[in-house]
């Protein structure tokens, strides 16, 4: 395969991946991803394959390649913990009139907090639907990423804008908030999810402002708020008096990457079960566990991107399994390159 080819799928894999970021970020976007994936397409028997014509076979092919590239959500202990945690403060904050309790999940690139926290959601949400059948004018969760150099009036309208309320030019800050506010109330939203908060700085003007609109909106709506973000025990998010008042109402929930061990080699088996591919061969990639760990530093999104990844290769170049090579072939992330040890560089040689 050549570079321009492999970077071009590279490149289309971290689309795929900014598109569903992005989509979750919208009310209907986020409504999709609750319902949940599309079912897989199912793999031909040899005999079906070879009656396909040749446009038959292309869209065969795609569906296969859509599967492929979809992110599938593991229940790992983090985010069963991660679950269970933001749960207990919902249940905890559903009387409470001031000072509600808050969530924060912090960690490094690709330890899965965007997964935990959306899976929290996804929970949430569904059990809400279960308990308020055929009602369509709720909205139990409601998901932002906060802009990097944001400012409160951005931030205020990641709000909106989840909300489908428009923000012009002339609207001013308190328009939006108490447009937000009202919509929040007036349709339950009982968890209110915040990625990247990194990107918030208690020591400048515009991060201590974006903080206050936060904590305004978390005294105005009655919800649960549940941060995420990098390295948040260390971040500038919890710098000074309006961090201290962050750490002291917010439960921190930390990622780490997997160690190896029996949850890994279950991880791997996972990935390995939802493959689509012809010659693939069952169990092969459990049998290489240890250099997976040792490919991705134990960081469940490299793990996952490096298999989907050769699956898409596979399928484009018609060897139709996964191998060493092939995973070997992926260019992973920065941080899953550096924290892979030396001497399982060599080993891949």
């Amino acid at each position: 395969m050549t570079n321009s080819k492999a970077a071009a799928q590279q490149a289309g894999l971290q689309d795929a991946d900014a598109e569903v970021s992005r989509q979750l970020t919208t009310l209907d976007g986020w409504r999709r991803f609750v319902d949940g994936p599309p079912e897989p397409p199912a793999l031909l028997s040899p005999g079906a394959l070879q009656r396909l014509s040749q446009t038959e076979r292309d869209v065969y092919d795609e569906d296969r390649l859509d599967h492929h590239a979809r992110m599938l959500v593991v229940a790992t202990s983090f985010v069963q913990k991660t679950v269970v945690c933001g749960r207990r403060l919902v249940l905890l904050n559903r009387h409470a009139i001031s000072a509600r309790r808050g969530l924060m999940v912090s960690g490094l690139p690709g330890t899965g907090k965007t997964s935990a926290i959306t899976q929290l959601g996804r929970s949430h949400e569904l059990l809400d639907r279960a308990r308020h059948p055929k009602v369509s004018d709720r909205i139990p969760v409601l998901y932002i990423t906060v802009p990097p150099a944001a400012t409160a009036r951005m931030v205020a309208a990641e709000f909106a804008r989840f909300l489908g309320l428009p923000v012009r030019h002339r609207s001013n800050m308190t328009d939006i908030i108490e447009a937000v506010v009202g919509v929040c109330t007036d349709t339950r939203v009982g968890l209110v999810l915040v990625d990247e908060v990194h990107n918030i700085s208690q020591v400048t003007r515009a991060g201590a402002e974006v903080s206050d609109t936060l904590k305004y909106f978390s005294e105005r709506i009655p919800a649960t708020f549940v941060y995420a973000g990098i390295g948040l025990e260390t971040s500038e998010l919890l710098a000074g008096t309006r961090g201290a008042q962050i750490a002291g109402r917010f439960t921190l929930v930390p990622t780490r990457p997997f160690p190896y061990g029996a949850e890994w080699k279950g991880l791997v088996a996972t990935l390995e079960e939802t493959l689509l591919l012809h010659k693939h061969s069952a169990g092969s990639l459990v049998k290489l566990d240890r250099y997976l760990h040792n490919r991705s530093g134990g960081m469940i999104g490299a793990l996952s991107h490096a298999i989907r990844g050769a699956a898409i290769d596979a399928i484009l170049d018609g060897t139709e399994r996964v191998t060493k090579a092939g995973i070997d072939a992926i260019p992973l992330d920065h941080a899953a390159e550096v924290v892979t040890p030396l001497h399982a560089k060599a080993s891949r040689r």
